[in-house]
């Protein structure tokens, strides 16, 4: 590392900026990616901008495609889902009694009831390994953009809202607010 020093542990020269800048010379991702010109800026933003946008793509394709698995896990075993859909007729009326019963007990505490545990989708490894790879993904995406915004940069601080934005205007409305 040509014109850098070290004092005490600490690397003299070639600093991160703890506060918010618009200067070059900060590393993003890794140590050979450091933008030093203005136009090597401009394109890691271009570039940021870009990866915000897949961010709320993907987060947009995980919501349809459990949607979809929602949809479809029904027909994958219909005796279940007949059980399910003729059992929940039976389950609201004895919600409703055990409700009734309840309000007569005073303070107690209602007990956890193990029927609303059978709501869950069976284990399906096509569709869980593929929820699980596309969770991985997006996080993975996620922590990309954390990193660029805790070099201080303004430009790609500005570059990632900004796709954001616009991704969620693109994408958004596939997307339940939960999923954000």
């Amino acid at each position: 590392m040509a014109g850098m020093t070290q004092m005490g542990g600490s690397t003299v020269g070639g600093m991160m900026k703890p506060w918010l800048h618009f200067t070059m010379g900060d590393n993003l991702y890794f140590a050979g990616w450091v933008p030093l010109s203005s136009g090597t800026v401009v394109g890691a933003c271009i570039g940021l901008f870009m990866l915000a946008i897949v961010e709320r793509w993907v987060a947009a394709m995980r919501s349809l495609m459990q949607a979809y698995w929602a949809h479809s896990t029904p027909a994958l075993f219909p005796a279940r889902a007949k059980r399910l859909s003729d059992s929940t007729d039976k389950k609201r009326l004895n919600e409703r009694e055990d409700t009734d019963m309840e309000s007569l007990q005073g303070d107690r505490a209602p007990a956890i009831r193990l029927s609303h545990l059978h709501r869950a989708a069976p284990f399906i490894p096509a569709h869980d390994f593929a929820r699980g790879a596309m969770f991985a993904g997006q996080a993975a995406l996620s922590y990309a953009l954390m990193l660029a915004v805790m070099t201080y940069n303004a430009g790609y601080i500005i570059a990632i809202v900004l796709g954001l934005g616009v991704g969620e205007v693109l994408f958004g409305r596939f997307c339940p607010t939960s999923m954000h």
